[in-house]
């Protein structure tokens, strides 16, 4: 009887692990978790990707000296001309991760799929950006094998020079734009132009217009070739057209997070940026700033004391630490340096403030230059500075209707603050930096480009070098990838801020 039923407890225990076997992968298998991604989605990713962090606040931004902090630590940066590499990555890490890693994956996706043809352009097209801005900040990269070890196992890439990669973005912005078929599939999920193909034709040629003017000193002859065929197939040059990321509540914008939460009463506008747009009565400056009169602590900074009158705001002079910045608000007759003027964070430094790529601001003053160097024989320098000016003052409106500037007001700026032939480039590309605030990595590239505005160098004391005119490599890099690294330093030179990227020696 024992026996039997041992032997009924075996027959039953194998039938009942016969039966679980049978219909595992069923009861394992996820019935409405998503499988697959549609590459649309992934390109969106790549797109929000490109919003510019943190770093850049602290690093681009900072080197033009549009925004500063008297703070170290973590907010180390050009606010004293010193390497803080873990700010100095930032820009490096995300963009590879969120930005390439995705545009890679999709470009191997569907290069075989013609009905995917003008999706793969967009996505060669946000790729090229994304690479153009970290060469741009760091010089050699990894560039032909960057972002491969998703898709190609590629863990420890290769470094390129500059130069190389320069001529590969001009390719690839070259190729992709013409390719893209306004006769083809929309790709009506796209985020930044919701698939209209005329917008993207116009974005890629104004990214094919920007690559050419970094070539203006090194390679002025190949410069104008690319700048005439990027200007004859039409770039950006009006303010609905331009290439920007839409933030809102749920994906909001990095450097307006910082600025409205915990580093809101840490970052103030510079006194070479106030008092540029000071002394030319320029209507931005109460656009874009505000003081929060008396204020003597960062709780003090509250609406109700705040103001946008012009004549109020006092930028913060370079190069002071936290003690050099209170002593600079007392000699001023301020009652704390909380009385700097800053950036509004509740308009345009709002955390759902945009992220603008390009502009028809900047296009138009790219123009002005390239007219006056005589690379382009359509339209007068003039026209084109003067339609950078009002294309800025009026896309400050699309950001808050608060920031809005009258029409007569521009006008009447555009009056009293005529184009000078004689000071052409410093003209056009002073207002380019003024038409990039906030854009940080645009404004940094264009900055060592031209040599404009004339800025001092950072006069604080300890200070690594007097004009940072590269970030670092990531630690992480150093360490993990360090062959092709040394391998990069060795060819470019050696990894601080002093180094010049290619199109700036």
């Amino acid at each position: 009887m024992k026996k039997l039923l041992v032997n009924i407890s075996f027959f039953v225990a194998f039938a009942f692990a016969s039966s679980c076997d049978s219909n595992f992968d069923e009861l394992n298998t996820n019935k409405v978790s998503a499988t697959s991604i549609d590459p649309a989605f992934q390109l969106n990713a790549a797109i929000v990707g490109c919003a510019y962090p943190n770093g850049s606040l602290i690093y681009d931004i900072g080197v033009v000296q549009q925004i500063i902090s008297p703070n170290s630590g973590v907010l180390t940066g050009a606010n004293y001309n010193q390497d803080n590499r873990n700010a100095t990555q930032e820009l490096w890490q995300g963009y590879y991760r969120n930005v390439i890693k995705n545009t890679r994956d999709v470009i191997n996706r569907i290069q075989d799929q013609p009905e995917r043809a003008n999706l793969l352009q967009m996505t060669r097209i946000i790729q090229a950006f994304a690479f153009m801005i970290l060469t741009d900040d760091y010089g050699s990269i990894p560039y032909f094998e960057g972002g491969q070890g998703y898709s190609q196992q590629i863990y420890l890439p290769v470094y390129d020079s500059q130069e190389v990669i320069y001529e590969d973005i001009i390719k690839e912005l070259s190729e992709a734009t013409a390719a893209l078929d306004l006769s083809g599939r929309v790709e009506s999920a796209d985020i930044l132009y919701g698939g209209d193909l005329n917008k993207w034709k116009s974005f890629g040629n104004s990214l094919l217009l920007r690559a050419g003017m970094r070539l203006s000193e090194v390679d002025p002859s190949r410069a104008q070739q690319i700048v005439q065929s990027a200007f004859q197939a039409g770039v950006i040059l009006s303010n609905s057209e331009n290439a920007v990321i839409k933030h809102d509540p749920n994906y909001t914008n990095t450097i307006g997070n910082l600025l409205n939460s915990t580093e809101a009463s840490n970052f103030y506008l510079t006194e070479p940026f106030v008092e540029y747009l000071r002394s030319t009565n320029d209507p931005r400056l109460s656009a874009i700033a505000i003081t929060y009169v008396g204020a003597k602590s960062g709780p003090e900074q509250t609406p109700e004391n705040g103001t946008y009158e012009a004549s109020v705001h006092i930028g913060m002079p370079m190069g002071n630490d936290n003690a050099g910045a209170v002593q600079a608000a007392s000699d001023l007759g301020l009652a704390s340096f909380y009385e700097f003027a800053q950036a509004d964070r509740r308009r345009l430094a709002k955390n759902t403030a945009p992220n603008f790529l390009v502009t028809a601001s900047q296009n138009n003053l790219l123009l002005a230059e390239a007219r006056h160097r005589g690379w382009i024989t359509t339209g007068e320098v003039a026209s084109y500075y003067h339609a950078g000016i009002r294309a800025h003052m009026e896309q400050l409106g699309t950001v808050d209707e608060n920031s809005a500037i009258a029409s007569d007001a521009i006008e009447a700026y555009i009056s009293a603050n005529p184009f000078d032939a004689s000071k052409a480039l410093e003209q056009i590309n002073t207002q380019y930096w003024v038409s990039s605030f906030l854009i940080g990595p645009e404004a940094f590239a264009n900055f060592r480009r031209s040599g404009f505005p004339n800025l001092d160098s950072n006069p604080f004391p300890g200070k690594e070098v007097d004009f940072i005119n590269r970030l670092t490599y990531p630690n992480s890099e150093i360490s993990v990838n360090s062959e092709n690294v040394n391998a990069a330093i060795a060819s470019q030179g050696p990894d601080n801020l002093a180094t010049k990227v290619w199109w700036d020696n």
